[in-house]
Formats: C-alpha cells, structure tokens, sequence
C-alpha cells in the first residue's frame, strides 16, 4: 500500500483487520483497522467490501484526540 490516496475502493484487498480498541461498547460504531502499513486503514465494520479511509500516524491520533475529547460533535 504505497499511495498518496487518502481512501482505497476495496478494502477486502488488505488482510489483517481487527476491531479498533477506540470503537463504542456496541457493535454499532465499530471500526476497523489494519496494522503493519506506512498508512493506517480504516473501514466501517458494517461495509467490510466498502472502501477504508487511509490515515497517516499523525492523522490518526489526532481523530482519536478529537473522538475522545467529543469535539467532532458540533
């Protein structure tokens, strides 16, 4: 996975996804990941034939920050 795309169309292309510690309680707001990549994937456990959104180490910790301090919610 060497792109500079910030998505890819078909994230059963990657194997080795696992269910984010940073996802909800319930199984409704569940994300996924994929570790071992220069990006980190990302997709929605509900569309796992979907595409997953591709962030840089930075990029993720900073949705984490902002997930956990409930500032997304405007």
């Amino acid at each position: 996975m060497h792109s500079n795309k910030p998505t890819t169309p078909d994230s059963t292309r990657l194997t080795g996804w696992r269910k984010s510690s940073y996802s909800g309680a319930s199984n409704g707001e569940c994300l996924e990941v994929v570790d071992g990549h220069a990006s980190i994937p990302v997709r929605d456990s509900k569309n796992r034939t979907g595409p997953a959104i591709l962030f840089t180490a930075h990029g993720w910790s900073a949705f984490v920050a902002a997930v956990k301090s409930d500032s997304l919610n405007a």
